[in-house]
């Protein structure tokens, strides 16, 4: 067939001779080519599933010898009860997961798997090699005691220690470099289910699940349950980006709602209690507030967005360095302050002693101020993880109580007095009508100076019925004197 052209009836040039053949030969290439690209997946898919599945696999060896599981026996405080009876000490058994994060033994889990605690196991991880032609069931790995090197309550985070060397251990990674999206797997003990995994994606970042908690977590649709708080979320690579704390759920089953605390702030936090046994949380002496449309109308700011100082405690490291209330918070080392929430987040965890520079919109002004971090008052509930049960208890107040020492001075340096004996939480069972509050200080009774838990619980004893019962307290830094009345 001859090549050439020629018009058609509207004038356009085609070409004539090859328009059959071309159209024969793109559609058998186009089959052909289907063809190969099939036997390309059909020959590749296989081994890029068998690549993921072994990777998973030997991610899943060599990280589960180093996640245990964690049994605790003792006394939990119950802060959430509806009825009045907060701050109320019960017995407890529970179990927990956690992971080995040193050779030597050290242990990071949750603080509410442990707090309250008598005494603690931790049941190792046996070896999860399988010999080709053995039995996959293996035996229960072998538990050793654990004792709590600190605990600490913001972050929902306790460091144990067991007596053992040469441990397979974990190493944390780096969670400011996280992606919505990443993969993720989640080990730990759900249900007292020994060594277990779940895969998953990251979900989100950053999440605040109370507007007034500075904490933030990873949320994961990696499958958790009860039981595998404390275990950790790990990356591809096999380091600690998060450990698993708790769900959202409405069965009280997972439904793809997990939450971890991220890994920058468990290593701070456990390099703090591995050295001093408690955390240093600072703060700076300001109280931060979003700004909002009619915030700025009303008080003429520049924008309708940001944060703004709404107070400086006075003689406080903001007041000293210089800021003011007024002040339109920018920055924060560096990074700029779009809410209230992420003002406080980044100031929390910042070690005392640190300085940071905030950068303030003052009139028209932008001012850059280096303020240093001190650290801020505890919540006196912290004294119920220093419990003795049996030693501590004083039936007819209803409380747990600790004498002061050089310990307890330390933690309440503006004391009034050298001694006493602190409330550390609620017992239940008070003959009185008045309560007292935890972080309350027992300085005497009916005018007779209260030194010791001893000393205070038979003073009480030898209380007649109709016995005055006068005691003298320290109560947010002011002197009180209590009359307690007989239920």
């Amino acid at each position: 067939m001859r090549v050439g052209t020629y018009k058609d009836k509207a004038g356009q040039f085609r070409s004539r001779g090859l328009i059959f053949p071309v159209v024969f030969l793109l559609f058998f290439a186009s089959l052909v080519a289907g063809q190969t690209s099939q036997q390309a997946i059909e020959n590749k898919t296989p081994d890029a599933l068998h690549d993921l599945s072994a990777a998973l696999e030997s991610l899943a060896r060599r990280a589960g010898r180093a996640v245990v599981l964690v049994y605790s026996t003792g006394f939990v405080l119950n802060e959430e009860d509806d009825s009045g009876d907060a701050a109320l000490l019960t017995r407890q058994k529970s179990t927990g997961s956690g992971v080995i994060v040193s050779a030597d033994g050290y242990v990071v889990t949750n603080a509410h798997v442990v707090k309250g605690s008598r005494h603690i196991q931790v049941q190792l991880s046996d070896s999860v090699d399988t010999p080709p032609g053995h039995s996959v069931v293996h035996p229960s790995g072998k538990k050793v005691d654990a004792k709590i090197v600190g605990l600490d309550r913001d972050s929902d985070l306790a460091v144990l220690k067991i007596d053992r060397g040469s441990l397979p251990f974990l190493e944390f990674g780096d969670s400011e470099e996280l992606r919505q999206g990443q993969l993720v797997l989640a080990f730990g003990n759900p249900l007292g289910l020994a060594n277990s995994v779940t895969m998953g994606v990251i979900s989100s970042l950053a999440r605040q699940i109370k507007p007034d908690d500075p904490m933030i977590y990873i949320q994961t649709d990696a499958p958790i349950n009860p039981g595998n708080s404390g275990g950790p979320l790990l990356d591809a690579d096999g380091h600690v980006v998060g450990i698993n704390t708790f769900i959202l759920t409405q069965s009280g089953g997972s439904e793809g709602i997990g939450f971890a605390i991220p890994s920058n702030i468990v290593s701070t936090v456990v390099n703090q209690l591995r050295k001093d046994g408690h955390v240093h949380r600072g703060q700076i002496g300001v109280y931060a507030q979003t700004i909002t449309p009619s915030l700025a109308a009303g008080l003429d700011l520049a924008h309708d967005w940001g944060v703004v100082l709404s107070d400086v405690t006075p003689d406080s490291p903001a007041a000293q360095a210089g800021l003011k209330a007024g002040d339109v918070a920018l920055t924060l080392n560096g990074k700029p302050m779009e809410n209230a929430r992420q003002f406080e987040v980044n100031l929390y965890g910042k070690a005392v002693g640190e300085k940071v520079v905030i950068e303030v919109l003052r009139g028209d002004q932008k001012v850059k101020f280096n303020v240093e971090v001190i650290e801020r008052d505890d919540d006196p509930l912290r004294f119920a993880d220093m419990v003795n049960p049996e030693k501590n208890i004083i039936g007819r107040l209803g409380i747990f109580g600790i004498e002061i020492n050089k310990q307890i001075s330390q933690m309440l340096p503006d004391l009034r007095k050298s001694y006493g004996v602190v409330v550390a939480a609620r017992a239940g069972g008070s003959i009185y009508s008045v309560e007292l509050n935890p972080g309350d200080v027992i300085y005497a009774l009916n005018g007779e100076p209260i030194t010791t838990v001893a000393a205070l619980r038979q003073a009480l004893d030898k209380q007649k019925p109709t016995d005055p019962t006068v005691l003298q307290i320290e109560r947010d830094n002011r002197l009180m004197y209590m009359d307690l009345e007989r239920e």
